[in-house]
């Protein structure tokens, strides 16, 4: 029988091993009760040194058209295709779930289930800076109001959803001006979702508090660069940079998502790319927050389980210490998904 829905998405093509997560990404969709249909942009390398705008708006073409997109790595050489496309989609929020996933070998044995919302643009990276003679350098820090509204106010939606509470963190006892204004951004939506717990915490004292005691946390909506930091120190917790898979978000003037792009955390690996050696489990996850977003909340939690599953079992790649190559470890995601989709496996 075929699938009686159709998802369309815009597929954007990168480096290394992006064509092997590609392949890992379709093979799971054709195992699904739903007609994907993939719609690829090259974004790689080679293509962006000879048509570097032709392919970008390719790229901002299918986002627009289909309202979301899956990401592969990409190199950055002259210009970082993220925040390229970070300007051009207009994405303010970033969104990053990091999870304990059993059997993944940690130096820390708390459970970390935490939701990292990140404020996309300003921060200290919208400047690079000036040198002020030889003996200084300064850089302008900005925090905006919609930015800050947007993430806050998607934090507060998530937390709605997991009935957990919302942290935010800044150093609004130094920055004034700018935390402070995030903060009371924070505070203001806050007041409208009087249901759910919030406080304030400084981002230091956070980062320590979080190592002490990692079950606290649900959810965390931070600036620019402490979300960064937050993001990688959280996926070091749980064992990998690798194991983590972000969104980006665009909203419309009403707070709502209007553009949303997925993609693992990894890089391009170009030292193992077509060797079928890679760990597809972010680029899994992705699609998985994907299918959520889309709607179909019970396929996506059937993937991401099943990864988790998959790998709980012992059934890894080699840079989790496994024998998998990355097509076997999709095929063994595959049958974990198909068993809890057929009610095999207790949901």
């Amino acid at each position: 029988m075929s699938p009686a829905e159709t998802l369309d998405l815009a597929e954007f093509l990168g480096d290394g091993i992006s064509q092997e997560l590609s392949t890992a990404i379709h093979f799971v969709a054709e195992q699904l009760p739903v007609a994907v249909r993939f719609h690829p942009v090259d974004l790689s390398l080679e293509r962006r040194r000879s048509e570097s705008e032709t392919a970008y708006q390719e790229a901002e073409k299918a986002i627009r058209k289909y309202r979301v997109a899956l990401k592969y790595p990409t190199t950055t050489e002259c210009e970082s295709p993220n925040k390229v496309m970070r300007e051009r989609f207009d994405f303010t929020v970033i969104h990053r779930p990091v999870c304990t996933i059993p059997g993944v070998k940690t130096r820390f044995d708390g459970k970390v289930d935490l939701h990292i919302v990140r404020i996309a643009v300003g921060g200290t990276y919208e400047d690079a800076g000036r040198r002020i003679g030889t003996e200084a350098a300064v850089s302008v820090r900005v925090i905006e109001r919609r930015p800050s509204f947007e993430a806050a106010k998607f934090a507060f939606e998530l937390a709605q959803k997991l009935e957990c509470g919302v942290v935010s963190a800044s150093k609004y006892t130094i920055q004034r001006a700018t935390d402070g204004l995030f903060e009371e951004v924070v505070e203001d939506v806050a007041k409208t979702y009087p249901h759910i717990p919030h406080q304030a915490e400084l981002f230091d004292a956070l980062l320590a508090k979080l190592v002490m005691n990692a079950e606290a946390y649900r959810v965390i909506v931070t600036p620019n660069e402490y979300g960064d930091f937050l993001s990688d120190a959280a996926c070091g917790m749980i064992g990998s940079i690798g194991l983590g898979a972000s969104a980006s978000y665009s909203f419309d003037g009403d707070g709502i998502v209007n553009l949303a792009m997925f993609d693992p955390a990894g890089g391009t690996a170009p030292d193992i790319a077509g060797k079928g050696l890679c760990n597809p489990a972010a680029a899994l996850w992705a699609f998985a927050m994907l299918l959520e977003h889309k709607g179909y909340r019970a396929l996506g939690a059937a993937l991401a389980d099943a990864v988790r599953d998959t790998i709980s079992s012992g059934q890894t790649t080699g840079d989790l210490g496994g024998s998998l190559g990355t097509m076997e470890f999709t095929e063994a995601v595959c049958q974990a998904m198909g068993a809890r989709l057929t009610g095999s496996v207790k949901l």
